[in-house]
């Protein structure tokens, strides 16, 4: 009886072991997530692994003129997409470009790079992203913390761009700054606001200047899962 008491100690302490084991476990690997990981995460990059396809129309909104826009379907697992820009119809694969008009590629980078620009932070690895620091967002005037991510020099379709990253302390992006070519002067400053989930994927529907009638968006979003 006496042998049987001590193996369930034994049989206690030894899953109570393997317990604390996989909980330290568990806590290095998400201490060894870089910001950029954090970010996307908390935009729910974990679901972003069984997208089948996004849609979403991009256009930008000024004074009293409503943009046209530009809609997509992006089927990434594929890299297939379909454009529809007034009359312009555009079905290419972004593995063969050559027939493709020019404007189309580029346009769906740009529109998602918008969308998605929590993402991109970890998609984009020629990119260099900086230390994180304290900041002053430039539009709200609140202290956040925030990185610089800059594009190589060459290569991309507007090399040497530099993009200040203003987020709160649960990594959702708040603002931004764009600067053309890392010029020291901002070339562009703007929100990211009226968060929406889809299926776990957080985006950001509005992107506002500050004092003035302007707003890029987003309408018709959706994400088919698998």
């Amino acid at each position: 009886m006496k042998s049987l008491y001590l193996s369930l100690i034994c049989l206690i302490f030894l899953s109570a072991c393997k317990s604390e084991k996989k909980e330290t476990i568990k806590e290095e690997v998400e201490k060894e997530l870089s910001i950029a990981e954090k970010i996307a995460k908390a935009h729910g990059y974990e679901n972003w692994k069984n997208v089948e396809k996004v849609e979403f129309t991009f256009k930008v909104d000024r004074d009293s003129i409503k943009g046209s826009g530009r809609s997509w379907e992006w089927f990434p697992k594929k890299d297939s997409v379909v454009m529809q820009a007034g009359e312009q119809l555009v079905k290419f694969n972004r593995s063969k470009l050559d027939s493709v008009p020019p404007n189309a590629d580029r346009a769906f980078i740009n529109d998602k790079f918008w969308l998605f620009v929590p993402y991109q932070l970890v998609w984009d690895t020629s990119a260099t992203i900086s230390e994180p620091i304290k900041a002053e967002a430039p539009i709200s005037k609140t202290k956040m913390d925030m990185i610089t991510i800059t594009y190589p020099d060459e290569g991309g379709y507007t090399p040497g761009d530099a993009y200040d990253i203003y987020y709160d302390e649960n990594y959702m992006i708040k603002e931004w700054v764009f600067r053309k070519g890392n010029s020291p002067e901002p070339s562009l400053t703007n929100t990211f606001e009226n968060y929406q989930d889809f299926n776990g994927i957080k985006v950001a529907i509005d992107h506002k200047q500050d004092g003035g009638n302007w707003n890029l968006n987003f309408s018709n979003v959706k994400f088919v899962m698998e």
